[in-house]
């Protein structure tokens, strides 16, 4: 891993900057990413965590551009890769950038690969698409990549279809497809869903290995915080669309601040205490259609809330350095504001 004082101090690869996406339900449109803001360095591995429904793979597909037509949107914000607003950028020159620059792992390989298309067909479409090889060439290369990524008799498995696979082997293609290219930018959205622990274990490996050896940053999305305290540099916590804590992976496992971040501390099992019934946080992330329009979104699960929560919206602000937090403990300001509001 890099050290984190180093790599605060380059130029960023990707900005994200106030992102705002929506989807249209009945009519009207309802951020299922509100006001999200983020920098990603070259060789930095990212951690995104939240419970479900809290915005994480709508951020990543907004930055690929992969919304659904027709009903999801960015509304407002802009993502900048190297430089470049690839808001801007059309869909051929989208496509120049998707899977070359910037990559992308789905989180189920069963659904993600084609069944009726070998190993080697889908992993060579790629490198097609980008660069100008020859089928012999292809193969080759994608022999190499199943090679790399820890399959065996790789030879074999290229003519293969992905219901003859594991799971833990269709994840392994899957991240031979998003490095195929060897892309900058690497977005794993949960690469360990659904794998037994041994196979997680070795996916994760994997993953370290491949953004050590190729310099690739890493934006990691996993419900598991201890991954993220194993593998990222900085970790941004999610919450009903928002950021709602950002900070460096050290400082946010020995001080997490936002009363969501705690309880989800607090509901990861310790081997070192005997627990009868593990924590868990009470209710339920609120549906698009029922996300509060002001306040704290927290507010109705949250054990700290003040009356002030429900009229007050919290804003993004840093506790300490480098240390963002979204909430009214550690506002200063937030009496006045309050004092504004009535």
């Amino acid at each position: 891993m890099n050290n984190f004082t180093d790599l605060q101090s380059q130029p960023p690869l990707l900005e994200v900057n106030n992102l705002e996406t929506a989807f249209e339900i009945d009519g009207e449109w309802h951020n299922a990413v509100d006001n999200v803001s983020f920098q990603v360095k070259p060789k930095q591995v990212i951690g995104v965590v939240g419970e479900s429904g809290c915005g994480k793979s709508v951020m990543s597909l907004s930055i690929m551009k992969l919304l659904p037509k027709g009903i999801g949107k960015i509304r407002n914000g802009d993502i900048k890769f190297n430089g470049i607003n690839l808001e801007k950028l059309n869909d051929k020159e989208m496509n120049k950038v998707r899977g070359k620059d910037i990559a992308m792992i789905f989180q189920e390989p069963m659904t993600s690969l084609n069944p009726v298309f070998t190993i080697g067909f889908q992993l060579s479409e790629s490198l097609h698409n980008h660069f100008n090889i020859s089928k012999k060439d292809a193969r080759k290369k994608v022999i190499h990549l199943l090679d790399k990524v820890g399959i065996s008799r790789p030879e074999k498995v290229v003519d293969e279809y992905p219901h003859q696979l594991s799971g833990g082997m269709r994840q392994r293609v899957m991240i031979a497809m998003a490095i195929a290219c060897e892309p900058k930018l690497l977005i794993a959205d949960e690469p360990t869903t659904a794998l037994d622990v041994t196979v997680q274990a070795q996916i994760l490996e994997l993953l370290q290995e491949l953004q050590t050896t190729n310099d690739m940053s890493i934006i990691l999305i996993t419900h598991d915080l201890g991954v993220v305290a194993e593998s990222c540099h900085e970790v941004i916590v999610m919450y009903a669309g928002e950021v709602v804590e950002q900070t460096d992976v050290v400082t946010l496992f020995e001080s997490p601040k936002h009363p969501y971040t705690q309880l989800l501390m607090q509901s990861i099992p310790r081997m070192d205490q005997e627990e009868e019934v593990l924590a868990s946080i009470e209710g339920i992330v609120p549906s698009l259609k029922n996300m509060p329009r002001q306040g704290c979104k927290f507010v109705d699960r949250c054990p700290k809330a003040m009356d002030e929560c429900r009229s007050i919206t919290p804003q993004l602000r840093e506790s300490s350095p480098g240390h963002g937090v979204k909430c009214l403990l550690y506002e200063t300001s937030w009496e006045q504001e309050g004092m504004k509001a009535k």
